[in-house]
């Protein structure tokens, strides 16, 4: 019989081949059950029961992680997930193991939705344009300094984070050759490696345009970095051009939204995901059915979609004060 390391091997290659998994999140996977065979050690995959898993979510509850911090619960739902998704797994082969539907998750609260509406969002989307550039910027067809085109970048970095709803990771992985200016729509690679449309703003059509048109670089991707410690557009080997295709970090993306927020006066904290629920804000209280949202924002399950339907709580408060108890006291 082959061992659990084994099998957690062949369940990792499932994930890669059969169901088209990211590299990111087989690495997840190998993490959490790593973690798993380590504390219950490398045995036969009948030896996990009811009562082992309970000992195993009672040494998760107790870990401390190297921050000297417990494991926050959700980082404890996901070690289960991984072990109820290999389970399934062994389940589906007719291994003798512990059922997957045994391992219940623990209840999490609902999630707080953070957005902007009104004034903040308005004053956060026009702040790179507050910032001041040290050289004049010019109106012919040559290539402007890198404030300037840093400018027009982070500008048009808000409006796509706002006019279409994307992950940081869709974000930074858009190459120019892919998003057609003369369209309003454009294909993106989502979580699990699924395709969505996703529907650009002529705003953000406009100011990336007009940041593309400062580009004088053959990096493909859209957004790219031109801090000069870290990064350069061309580098020079055996005497030819080599492009560096390097496109913009999610750490980078998420110091260009929280300076753009402190530029805005805004007190909270801001980050990229903040722009992708003011996004689907937007849709709900503009009047966009819960599904709609769902799929433009590339959710697998609605269930996740549902965390934005409390807000529209206002509208529906408007509408009992305006509809309920009319008839009372007309008798």
């Amino acid at each position: 019989m082959k061992s659990l390391n084994q099998f957690v091997r062949e369940f990792l290659e499932h994930l890669e081949i059969e169901k088209n998994r990211s590299l990111q999140t087989i690495r997840n996977y190998e993490f959490y059950l790593g973690r798993f065979v380590e504390w219950f050690g490398d045995k036969n995959p009948s030896s996990i029961s009811a009562d082992k898993v309970r000992e195993y979510r009672l040494w998760l509850n107790r870990l401390i992680d190297v921050h000297g911090d417990p494991l926050k619960k959700n980082t404890q739902n996901y070690h289960l997930i991984a072990l109820r998704s290999f389970l399934k797994y062994l389940g589906k082969r007719d291994i003798e193991t512990l059922s997957a539907e045994k391992i219940e998750l623990m209840k999490m609260p609902d999630r707080e939705v953070s957005f902007l509406e009104g004034t903040d969002l308005s004053r956060i989307l026009e702040a790179p344009l507050q910032i001041q550039t040290h050289t004049k910027e010019s109106d012919n067809n040559q290539l402007l300094n890198n404030e300037t085109k840093i400018k027009y970048r982070d500008k048009a970095i808000l409006e796509m984070l706002f006019s279409t709803g994307l992950r940081v990771s869709e974000l930074i992985n858009l190459r120019r050759d892919l998003v057609n200016l003369k369209k309003e729509e454009f294909t993106v690679m989502g979580k699990g490696r699924k395709s969505r449309i996703v529907f650009v703003s002529d705003q953000a059509r406009y100011w990336l345009k007009k940041y593309l048109d400062t580009r004088g670089d053959l990096n493909p991707f859209l957004f790219i970095s031109y801090d000069k410690r870290t990064s350069k557009n061309t580098t020079a080997k055996k005497g030819t051009l080599e492009i560096d295709e390097q496109p913009l970090t999610p750490r980078s993306i998420q110091r260009i939204v929280q300076k753009y927020a402190k530029v805005a006066g805004i007190t909270k904290s801001v980050t990229p995901h903040t722009l992708r629920h003011s996004y689907a804000t937007d849709l709900l209280q503009g009047g966009a059915d819960i599904r709609s949202v769902q799929a433009m924002l590339g959710h697998s399950s609605i269930t996740t979609t549902q965390i934005y339907t409390h807000i529209t709580d206002k509208e529906l408060r408007t509408i009992h004060k305006k509809f309920h108890g009319k008839k009372r006291g007309t008798d």
